[in-house]
This record gives structure tokens, C-alpha cells and sequence, in this order.
């Protein structure tokens, strides 16, 4: 390499095999868990036998790997090309129950494939909007996603399940404030590497501990076959209803607020632009890799944002780590014993990695927010409110039960709720009040009732 040439972007940086290996791993890890309980949840709220449901993650995985190289490596005019990983979007999840219960299977995966190639068309039009996402309003989405992920790291600090009889134990919290203890120990004392694999290494830690207290099990994995082939269409051909594809696209668009914040925000990270023509990659990205979650009996995709608390905590930003991770999860639905391993992760362990990653979450929002200007501005009123509203569905899930279902699905969205709650109150303050005060203050109202 010529010592005169610029050095490479770190975005683009390809690191030694085992470097990407180990913390490619790491943000499989953190992400696995949340991923697969999307299918749990829609499996079994679509009653749906054992031997399907397990089809079901190891299709969820299957389709994660190949989302999330098509975003991190990318190919043409689809994927950002920034270290994103792809997950099964719990946004949608409320939609493709309803979509179920109302009319089927085949109907649900007609609207997940209608409403990908959706995304995919509007994609140039809704990447236009970035000049309504300053830091103000980017970074307060970013907080109402970490803080709305909060109450799933309590829960799986308490135990994961609020009917088990130990939920809440001292053991459990024990062991998810011990796995703290070991990351914080680990990041402020280790080397350099071993800093920025704090997250995997008290991962692995709180794990040993579980086992010696009795508290891992594994059993699943003598239960799992060695290979398993994830299949198209498993649930027959897919119907393409108006109706239902619409309601999923109306999610889709929170997905692509939630696209766009992300982008943003690691963006910033990795002091890499993002411009109107990466999101419109991404969101095509997004929408293929839905088109395909919907062929492999699969979910509607999404960049995960406690892997953006990753990359700033590990402080890794080379996109063929990404790549990498998507490598591992796509090889983990082809081997399912392997993605057995992972979920015997203690619920416990889990809650604590997750309360640190998803705190970096609200971290990286609150860098976003101190770059806005306060002083002279609205900025600290629309950051209030927006945050405020956003958080509303964490704190009372039942607050919208009497709207319309499909108002519920974008009601029920903190990133949807603060990011059109801080777009419309920075276009208020900024295109409307503004000027209006503008104009007052050169055009003043005459004294006393006297014209002039």
C-alpha cells in the first residue's frame, strides 16, 4: 500500500479473520435474543406447533444473515453499506398478528412480500425527507428507542417469564447485575480487544456462573437437528390482499423512521455522511430483505438499534463485521443445534448485557441531542415533548386500546410516536412559527391604536 494514499474509511476496514469472527459474534449475541422472539411470539400467538415454530427461528435467522449482508456489503442501488444488522421488526409484529388471526397465513406473507415491495418503490421519495431529521429530532428518537427497550432488559433481568415462581429471585438479579459488574470490569480494566469484547466476554462469564449454579440449561440442543434446510412457501402460495398490504405498509413506515435514525445516528459514529441516496439504499434494502422474509415464512427486517449501542461501546465500526455477523446467523438457521447454544443464554444474563447496550442506545441519542443548538431555539421544548410522547407506550402499553387497530400499530410505536411528535413541532417551530415572528417583528402593530 503506498504510504502517500489516504487511509481507508474505519467503515471499510477489513479486519484480521479472527477479529471479525469474535465480534461478529458479539453482536449476533446481542441481538439473537430479541430476533428470535419475534417468531416465538407470532408462533405462538398463531397457535402454531413446536415443530413449526422452530421453522420459523431457523427461517428468522436464515433470512437475518442474508439481510444483513445485503445492508453491510450491499449490492447495486440496495444496502447502506454501514455496519447495520438486520432483525425481525417488533413494529410490524402487532400487524401480522391481526393480519393472521383475520385471514390467514398466506395472507400475512402476501402482505409482508406487497408491503417489501412497497418500501422498495417509495424508497427514493421518503429518502427526500432527511432535511426534517436535524440532531434535535434524530436524537430524540434514538433516546425513545433505548428507553422503550429498557422494560425488555428488566424483564429478562427478573427472569424472562413474570408467571415462574423464581421470577424475580435474588439468584436472577444476582446473576444480571453480577454479568454488569463483569462488563464494566472488563471494559475499564482490559486491553484494548478485550474492552471492546467486554459485552461477549460478561456474556460468557454471567453464562459459566449460571451453569455452576444450575441455572443454563441446554437440553434443547440434543433436541435439535444437526441441519435443517429452511424452505419457501412452507405455509402454502401467498395471497395478495389490498387491505392487509396496506395495513403492513403503514408499519413499514415506522420500520423506515426507525431505518432512518439508526443510519443517522451510526453515521455520526463512523464520521461517514449519510446522504438522501444511502437512506433511499437502506430502505431498499430493507424492503428486499422483507420481500424476502415473506418467500422464507419470515418477518419484515429492520436495522437494530441496540447494535448501534454496540458500536459505541466496542468503538468497532468496520462494516465486514457486520458481515460477518451475518455470515454466522445465516450458517445458525441452516444449524439449528447451534442456535440452540445461544438460546440457553440465561434470561438473566441477557437482561444484563442488554441494560448496558441498550443504555449505550440512549447514549448515542444524547450525543445526537448535544449537537443541536438550545440557546435562542425551541429545540429544548420540541426535544420535551417529543421524548415525552415517545415513551408513553413504554410506560402504559394500554393507552391507545379504544383507537382504531390500525391508528394502534403507529400509536403503539415509540419511534414512531416521538419521530412524528419532533418532525411536526421542528416544522411548527421552524417553517411556521418562525417566519411568522419574523414578519411581526419588521411589520410591528401600530401604538395605542393609531395607524401611521
Amino acid at each position: 500500500m503506498d504510504p502517500s494514499s489516504p487511509a481507508p474509511n474505519p467503515v471499510d476496514r477489513l479486519l484480521p479473520w479472527r477479529a471479525l469472527f469474535s465480534y461478529g459474534w458479539q453482536h449476533v449475541l446481542v441481538m439473537y435474543a430479541g430476533t428470535v422472539t419475534v417468531p416465538l411470539i407470532f408462533g405462538t400467538a398463531m397457535s402454531l406447533s413446536s415443530r413449526q415454530l422452530v421453522a420459523l427461528i431457523n427461517a428468522d435467522l436464515f433470512t437475518c444473515g442474508l439481510a444483513t449482508l445485503l445492508q453491510s456489503v450491499g449490492i447495486w442501488r440496495f444496502g447502506a453499506r454501514l455496519p447495520l444488522v438486520q432483525g425481525c421488526s417488533f413494529i410490524c409484529l402487532p400487524a401480522m398478528i391481526l393480519i393472521g388471526k383475520q385471514s390467514g397465513l398466506a395472507t400475512v406473507y402476501g402482505a409482508v412480500i406487497g408491503c417489501g415491495f412497497l418500501t422498495i418503490l417509495i424508497a427514493p421519495i421518503f429518502s427526500r425527507l432527511l432535511r426534517f431529521f436535524p440532531p434535535a429530532v434524530i436524537g430524540s428518537v434514538i433516546v425513545s428507542i433505548g428507553l422503550s427497550l429498557m422494560p425488555t432488559a428488566a424483564m429478562w433481568l427478573a427472569g424472562g417469564n413474570p408467571q415462574a415462581t423464581d421470577f424475580g429471585s435474588r439468584i436472577n438479579l444476582g446473576l444480571g447485575l453480577g454479568t454488569i459488574v463483569i462488563i464494566l470490569a472488563l471494559y475499564g480494566f482490559g486491553s484494548g480487544f478485550i474492552s471492546n469484547l467486554s459485552a461477549l466476554l460478561g456474556m460468557l462469564a454471567g453464562t459459566g456462573v449460571a451453569i455452576l449454579l444450575g441455572r443454563a440449561h441446554f437440553e434443547q440442543v440434543g433436541a435439535s437437528n444437526w441441519i435443517a434446510v429452511t424452505k419457501p412457501f412452507m405455509f402454502g402460495a401467498p395471497k395478495f390482499s389490498l387491505v392487509p398490504i396496506l395495513v403492513m405498509e403503514m408499519a413499514m413506515l415506522a420500520v423506515m423512521t426507525e431505518t432512518t435514525g439508526n443510519c443517522l445516528a451510526i453515521g455520526r459514529m463512523v464520521d461517514r455522511p449519510v446522504t438522501p441516496r444511502t437512506l433511499a439504499d437502506a430502505f431498499r434494502a430493507d424492503g428486499l430483505a422483507t420481500m424476502l422474509g415473506g418467500m422464507f415464512n419470515s418477518f419484515p427486517y429492520n436495522a437494530y438499534t441496540q447494535n448501534t449501542g454496540l458500536i459505541a461501546l466496542s468503538g468497532v465500526k468496520s462494516r465486514y463485521v457486520l458481515a460477518t455477523a451475518g455470515i454466522i446467523m445465516f450458517l445458525m438457521g441452516l444449524f439449528p443445534k447451534l442456535g440452540a447454544i445461544i438460546a440457553g443464554v440465561p434470561k438473566p444474563v441477557l437482561g444484563g448485557v442488554g441494560l448496558v447496550i441498550f443504555g449505550m442506545t440512549i447514549v448515542a441519542g444524547i450525543q445526537e441531542l448535544s449537537r443541536a443548538q438550545y440557546e435562542g431555539t425551541a429545540n429544548g421544548l420540541l426535544v420535551a415533548v417529543s421524548i415525552g410522547m415517545g415513551i408513553l407506550p413504554t410506560v402504559l402499553p394500554n393507552l391507545f386500546d379504544h383507537f382504531p387497530v390500525v391508528v394502534r400499530l403507529l400509536l403503539g410505536s415509540s419511534a414512531v410516536l416521538c419521530g412524528f411528535t419532533a418532525v411536526t413541532l421542528s416544522i411548527f417551530f421552524n417553517r411556521v412559527a418562525k417566519p411568522l415572528a419574523s414578519t411581526a417583528a419588521d411589520d410591528p402593530a401600530p401604538l395605542d391604536g393609531v395607524s401611521s
